[in-house]
């Protein structure tokens, strides 16, 4: 394995491309294909695909039907088959081709010198600007059938190199011509001067060397229909779903066609990659933009320029890993096929191998620095008024449905507290109760700071809550000293009694008051320090009665705050403090500062919170193996200059990461997180999930042994991960 090869990281480079079009002139059409496949196979592209009819033109009404237009297209197929002998891609172009007695509208899969199938498009449109019925008969029930090319010249299965490897079909209709058994070259019947190719849209291709890759190909219209092929295809195995589109353009079909394509690798959770016809069509009554674009579970990976002049594509590496992973999570997805097994069973298979480059090629996709936090400003928006709404909506949910308590929570002047203090004031708008209902202790300890402090006064007065100081350093001297701990006699030792004691009385206390004032506690920790068993189980900062942060990642929450300040949900004086607390240094502060006035930094200890929510997301959400979360680490942080930030995301807060960096942490993540913090999220309080990310509830999307170990994720890591 080479870490840094995206295909062995699991990951397939598509291409999907559009070029001018010389109307009814299939030659000069090949050539221009044939420039376009051959720079993708210089980018390391294992699928390239292109535009509905792209061999002819679309927009070319009766001379479809003019048989020099027919026989030059199948010539033109094979000399695409011929000169794609030597390049690597699977090439996916779309052309008419006559079966039995009809013309067919058809994606032909080209590869090292053979013609692998033909996929006839199963539904026709013939409505407002479409007439194909006029040339074309529907692909629907052609399955299990063969279609007959004529090649100009025959050739042997070994002058074709033996890259093609035999079909195979589940039982079930022959069609009108007999199927070579398995072991023929490509699964195509050769008598002289003509060879049987699979055809019918019940085909998949399978690449044998790239582990998950599994194309599907259908046409334009299958895509606007109810239940269109893919459905089934993805049903039956297909990752990747491409699309020869023609599609006109006019106002609004650009939405139209995004809308359906991220909806389709949503549902299908798959990889779809469109290409629509561009310059060159005729314009007598439309229009073409030439847009190409591939999704991949409902997100947008890559786009073309539309309108644009001259050939161009979009090309995207498909995460080939993350599909699986997703399908193999979501069960109903296997239900499905199960429930329809008449109809999934029927696809066959016609497997290659693609050979595709093993080194580094970069990767061409972006990934997201901060998983749980979006880089468009429109998105982030709507992702913290959900996060907010979502905390404030279970907290007055819980609070109603236990006859309004009063809400006791510890405030210290950092993040955490200070945004579950936010939800739970306008928890108490919400539900037309007065925010002194909010009993808010700031609990000072031995390393407590004036500036945090003086931020937690603020902070309660500008919102109008109950708010009492209590000094917890007699309570912690005592217990220290009933412990006969060293610091009593003024040792300076700051060990985790030492920092526990102090955690652990603060705990004690908000519980207390709660007892006495009628109220609950109010958690306050969030899922990165859970992730981490970052907190002090029990009579710590992991209990509480409810908690609204634990399903929010640490680097979420100071943009929820700048969203609440941006939103003016609170009055001038508390944007002020909270902006200065946004500012602050994350720390516990439970010890106290050295000599040289630095104060304690939590993410000296456990790593940066950017890098461990980065691991934590791809963890939780897709099951990653370390060397593929340190690969996209690599992509998504060795460069600051390159790839997006968050709206707003201050320039001195942008750091890089070198690969050993991310290893360290990386390695820290994968011992704390699987083998030692997992009794501490077992016996977690109710509290909501947030993001799609997920969350680490025992009762929700989490559940793993508490004495579980983290020897095989540390192995992989030390195996891959140079």
């Amino acid at each position: 394995m080479d870490f840094f090869s995206a295909y062995d990281q699991g990951f397939a480079r598509v291409a999907t491309c559009t070029l001018p079009v010389a109307i009814a002139d299939p030659a000069t059409n090949l050539a221009r294909t044939l420039d376009q496949v051959r720079e993708c196979d210089g980018e390391g592209v294992a699928v390239a695909i292109f535009p509905e009819l792209g061999i002819t033109g679309y927009a070319l009404d009766d001379l479809l039907l003019q048989d020099a237009v027919l026989d030059a297209t199948e010539q033109a197929l094979w000399d695409l088959a011929t000169a794609s002998a030597e390049l690597s891609p699977l090439i996916v172009v779309g052309a008419p081709l006559r079966h039995r007695n009809r013309v067919y509208n058809c994606a032909v899969v080209v590869h090292r010198g053979e013609i692998l199938g033909v996929a006839p498009k199963s539904y026709l449109p013939n409505y407002r600007e479409f007439y194909e019925k006029r040339h074309f008969a529907p692909g629907v029930g052609t399955d299990g059938q063969t279609i007959r090319l004529r090649r100009p010249e025959a050739t042997t299965g070994d002058a074709r190199s033996g890259q093609g490897q035999p079909f195979a079909t589940p039982g079930g209709a022959e069609g009108n011509h007999s199927r070579r058994s398995v072991g023929e070259v490509g699964g195509m019947e050769q008598r002289n001067d003509v060879v049987d190719v699979p055809f019918g849209p019940d085909l998949l291709f399978r690449v044998t060397d790239v582990p998950g890759l599994v194309l599907h190909v259908e046409v334009c219209e299958d895509l606007w229909v109810p239940v269109p092929p893919s459905a089934e295809a993805t049903l039956a195995g297909a990752t990747l779903v491409a699309n020869l589109s023609g599609s006109p353009i006019t106002v609004g079909r650009s939405a139209e066609r995004h809308a359906l394509c991220a909806g389709a690798s949503s549902r299908m959770l798959c990889a779809y990659a469109y290409a629509a016809a561009g310059e060159g069509e005729s314009s007598t009554d439309l229009s073409w933009d030439g847009q190409t674009m591939i999704h991949e579970l409902g997100r947008l990976l890559v786009e073309s320029e539309r309108f644009a002049q001259g050939a161009h594509r979009a090309v995207a590496d498909v995460d080939l890993m993350r599909i699986r992973a997703d399908r193999a999570r979501q069960g109903s997805f296997d239900d499905n096929a199960l429930a329809l097994a008449d109809r999934v069973g029927r696809f066959r298979t016609v497997e290659l191998t693609l050979d595709p480059p093993r080194t580094d090629i970069g990767l061409r996709r972006v990934v997201d620095r901060f998983p749980f936090v979006p880089d468009d400003p429109e998105l982030l928006a709507q992702d913290c008024y959900e996060t907010f709404s979502i905390q404030v909506s279970a907290l007055n949910q819980r609070l109603a449905q236990i006859g309004d308590p009063k809400v006791v929570i510890g405030i210290s002047g950092g993040l955490d507290s200070t945004h579950a203090l936010l939800v739970a004031a306008r928890a108490m708008d919400r539900a037309g109760r007065p925010r002194t209902d909010i009993l808010a202790f700031t609990l000072p300890g031995f390393a407590t700071s004036d500036h945090t402090k003086g931020n937690a006064v603020e902070l309660a007065a500008s919102l109008g809550v109950t708010f009492q100081e209590v000094d917890i350093t007699p309570m912690a001297r005592q217990m220290l000293h009933d412990l006969d701990h060293p610091f009593a006699d003024g040792e300076p030792l700051y060990d985790v009694t030492f920092e526990n004691v102090q955690a652990g009385l603060r705990t004690d206390f908000l519980f207390r008051a709660a007892n006495q004032r009628g109220g609950i506690v109010l958690g306050t920790g969030d899922l990165s320090e859970l992730a981490l068993g970052w907190c002090t189980y029990g009579v710590g900062d992991q209990m509480s009665h409810y908690t609204v942060n634990s399903g929010l990642a640490k680097t979420l929450i100071q943009h929820v705050i700048r969203w609440v300040v941006g939103e003016g949900l609170f009055d001038g004086r508390a944007g002020r403090v909270l902006t200065s607390i946004l500012d602050t240094e994350i720390t516990p502060e439970l010890v106290p500062a050295g000599e040289d006035g630095q104060v304690q930094s939590t993410q000296d200890k456990i790593g940066p919170y950017e890098l461990q929510d980065f691991t934590l997301h791809h963890v939780i959400r897709f099951g990653m193996p370390p060397s593929r979360v340190a690969f996209l680490a690599w992509h998504a942080w060795h460069d600051a200059d390159r790839g997006p930030w968050p709206p707003g995301f201050p320039e001195e807060g942008r750091n890089a990461y070198d690969l050993a960096t991310i290893r360290r942490w990386l390695e820290l993540f994968l011992q704390r997180f699987f083998a030692f913090s997992q009794f501490k999220r077992s016996a977690l309080p109710n509290g909501p999930k947030v993001s799609s990310g997920g969350a680490l509830s025992p009762r929700g999307d989490w559940r793993a042994p508490s004495d579980a170990n983290a020897r095989v994720w540390l192995a992989e890591l030390e195996a891959n991960v140079p």
